[in-house]
């Protein structure tokens, strides 16, 4: 079979159709190298106005069709695409500068087509910079951009198969009077995009889609005064926020401004998308409001934590004053007194610490239980302030009459202190202070007073000054007896291991016995004043 001379030239013969078909021919341009150029590109298409004020993206290279077929289209447009910073395509070039003269998109050049057009005009307006193709009006940015507006993923943009048109399945009807880009949409030839509305958005979809928004005069912008705007409402936006919060506005208020804000700002945004075509860019608005918003609730918490920090504090250094001038008063009546609440204080939190350490009382000794404990041992002696001086400053052994008058001062301790704190709220530092006044004679074997109570019965904290009070006593001078050495007086208190003694508490003052005589070597009868 001998072949028409006309097909023994596939290229010549698909160059010839695309004339006689005024098919639009597509090139690539390439912007990290030069090519060698054997022929002038023709553009096709004309561009005047307001070229100045465009800067396109400027090639240095280019892949043509081959000669026998670019000789024989008269219009050509680029296929380039490029994606934004975070990999997703939002719009695309219209124009690109090759060799100082300016050359359309594929989408464009089909569009002008349409219109009748082979010339367009860059000009200037209030929201930016326009092509004007007759009378239909293009938005783009200072590089030629414009942005893409989807009617929804590419499954909406229709396509036919090559096969189905080679094989004579669809009727020239069905394509008449329409634009069709020809090309491929093979996953393996790289040309698929990630869009907002799909992840595989073929470029020859792409194509159609700029086509279709020119066509339709449905372009979207990005106004000039945009950032502008943005800029500024974000500053009124914060002396707004940044009022209400210095004036002491509540959270809540200042949650209910910055949603309504928002919500106006979004509203405001999408209308103006949907009638105008205008991208209002509130980005910068909204992201002021929620840092503002996340700081003022941040920096109204540190502040609440320090006036609450304050109030802590002051509360505590009420405590102490409290504290203080209820021992003051026992101190008053009992000089020997003084060095002995701190020397007993101190003896009590060394222990607490012990117990802790050892694996004692979990559920009781908390660090803060242990400093109400430092806190409020200074009180376990209040109720001697209703002994009688005769009594209680006795040089000498107390009668049995007498004994029983100064074992009183349990139970004037515990009236006295509780009595303060029947006329306190919440948490009740005093509690403690009433346990160790009212039992800290009591012993583990019940035959203490002023009850009698036995074992775990006695509160800790009456155990633990049980240990420390008798200590004390026994290693220092009162009216009535000179001191005990200290290896003696711990070997007394052992005997009493179980008697008088609650044997664990015992048990944790032996384990710190060099504590507890830095403790008492600091705390020297002779040295209260300098102390």
């Amino acid at each position: 079979m001998v072949r028409p001379p006309g097909l023994l030239d596939n290229d010549g013969y698909l160059g010839q159709q695309m004339m006689r078909a005024d098919v639009i021919g597509a090139r690539y341009f390439y912007f990290d190298h030069a090519t060698r150029d054997d022929r002038p590109l023709r553009p096709g298409l004309g561009f005047d106005g307001r070229i100045d004020l465009l800067a396109p993206d400027q090639a240095t290279g280019v892949l043509d069709n081959v000669e026998a077929i670019a000789r024989q289209t008269r219009v050509n447009g680029f296929i380039n695409m490029r994606v934004d910073d975070d990999g997703v395509l939002r719009r695309m070039p219209l124009l690109v500068t090759y060799h100082g003269v300016m050359h359309a998109s594929l989408s464009l050049a089909a569009a002008m087509r349409v219109l009748g057009a082979s010339s367009a005009r860059v000009t200037s307006g209030r929201d930016g910079l326009s092509l004007r193709i007759g009378q239909r009006e293009v938005p783009v940015d200072a590089s030629g951009y414009a942005l893409l507006r989807f009617n929804g993923p590419s499954i909406h943009y229709g396509s036919i198969p090559a096969v189905e048109v080679l094989a004579g399945r669809v009727q020239a009807a069905s394509l008449r009077g329409k634009v069709v880009f020809i090309g491929s949409s093979a996953a393996g030839l790289n040309d698929l995009h990630v869009t907002a509305v799909d992840h595989n958005f073929s470029g020859l979809k792409l194509q159609s889609v700029l086509a279709q928004n020119i066509l339709d005069g449905r372009m979207l912008r990005v106004p000039v005064w945009g950032g502008m705007v943005a800029l500024v409402t974000g500053g009124l936006l914060a002396c707004l926020l940044g009022w209400l919060f210095v004036s002491g506005r509540s959270l809540a208020l200042l949650a209910a401004v910055s949603l309504s804000v928002a919500a106006l700002l979004l509203a405001l945004a999408t209308a103006a998308f949907l009638h105008a075509g205008m991208v209002i860019p509130v980005a910068v608005p909204l992201l002021v409001l929620g840092l503002l918003q996340v700081l003022c609730i941040v920096t109204r918490q540190v502040f609440y934590r320090r006036h609450a920090q304050r109030w802590r504090q002051q509360l505590e250094n009420a405590r102490q004053v409290t504290i203080e001038s209820m021992s003051a008063v026992a101190e008053t009546r009992d000089p020997e007194t003084g060095a002995h609440i701190k020397r007993t204080q101190n003896y009590v939190r060394a222990i607490a610490r012990q117990l802790q350490r050892t694996g004692r009382y979990l559920d009781i000794l908390t660090e803060e239980y242990i400093q109400l404990l430092f806190l409020s041992a200074p009180l376990h002696d209040i109720g001697k302030v209703g002994v009688p001086d005769h009594i209680l400053l006795k040089p000498g052994p107390l009668t049995d009459e007498e004994w029983v008058t100064m074992r009183k001062h349990a139970e004037f301790g515990r009236r006295i202190i509780l009595s303060a704190a029947d006329r306190i709220e919440g948490d009740n530092f005093l509690i403690i202070a009433g346990e160790i006044a009212a039992t800290h004679h009591e012993k583990w074997d019940g035959s203490g007073y002023p009850l009698g109570l036995q074992g775990t019965a006695i509160p800790l904290s009456g155990r633990i000054m049980a240990v420390t009070d008798i200590y004390d006593a026994l290693i220092n001078r009162r009216c009535y007896k000179e001191p005990f050495p200290h290896a003696q007086s711990m070997a007394m208190m052992r005997e009493l291991r179980g008697k008088t003694f609650d044997p664990e508490v015992l048990d944790a003052f032996c384990a710190i016995e060099s504590e507890i005589q830095d403790i008492a070597d600091r705390f020297r009868d002779e040295d209260v004043a300098a102390s």
